[in-house]
C-alpha cells in the first residue's frame, strides 16, 4: 500500500466586481482579486490550505497591490465588500516580480515562509518604507495591454506587435 502526497502553491481568481480610476495610470480599470495558497494534496485531493494572501492587480496597467487579509477574506466568502483605499498596499517591485503581469506566482523566495517577516502585505508596507516612497508616489512601470486582440507586454510600444492597433 502506498501513498501519494503532495504540497504544492495555487492560486484562485476571486469574483469581485469594482471599477475606479487607477492612481498610476489615471485611467478606468477593475480591481482583479486573486487569492495564493499553499496546499495539501492526498492522492491529487486538495485536504489542506494555509498560508492564504490576497492580490489585486488593476486591469488597466497591471499594478499589483497587496489586499488586507481580512478584507480579502471576507471577498472570499462572498460578502459584497468594497475596497478602500486603505485596504491596498502597493508592492515593492522586487515583490511584485514575483508576479508578472499574468499575476501567476514565480520563483521568488521568502513567499509565505514564517522567518519571512510576517504576510506578504506588511512586507509590501515595510518595502516602501524602507524604499522611503509611498504607493503614491511610485514610479509606474509601462504596461500596454491591446483592446483588439489581448496581447500584453511591458515594452514602449506604440502599436501592438500582433495586430497592428495603437495602444
Amino acid at each position: 500500500m502506498f501513498f501519494m502526497i503532495g504540497i504544492t502553491n495555487g492560486q484562485k481568481d476571486l469574483e469581485h466586481n469594482q471599477t475606479e480610476i487607477c492612481d498610476i495610470c489615471g485611467r478606468y480599470g477593475r480591481f482583479e482579486v486573486f487569492m495564493t495558497y499553499t496546499q495539501l494534496l492526498l492522492f491529487f485531493i486538495p485536504v489542506f490550505k494555509w498560508n492564504r494572501q490576497y492580490f489585486v492587480r488593476m486591469s488597466c496597467c497591471g499594478a499589483m497591490y497587496t489586499l488586507n487579509p481580512e478584507v480579502g477574506a471576507r471577498i472570499a466568502r462572498g460578502e459584497d465588500v468594497t475596497i478602500q483605499k486603505d485596504d491596498l498596499m502597493r508592492m515593492s517591485r522586487n515583490a511584485a516580480d514575483m508576479y508578472g503581469a499574468s499575476g501567476t506566482y514565480g520563483s521568488g523566495t521568502g513567499y509565505g515562509s514564517s522567518g519571512s517577516g510576517g504576510s506578504l502585505y506588511e512586507q509590501s508596507r515595510r518595502a516602501w518604507r524602507d524604499e522611503g516612497e509611498t504607493a503614491e508616489n511610485a514610479p509606474a512601470k509601462i504596461h500596454h495591454r491591446c483592446v483588439i486582440c489581448g496581447y500584453e507586454t511591458d515594452e514602449d510600444f506604440k502599436y501592438c506587435p500582433k495586430c497592428g492597433q495603437r495602444f
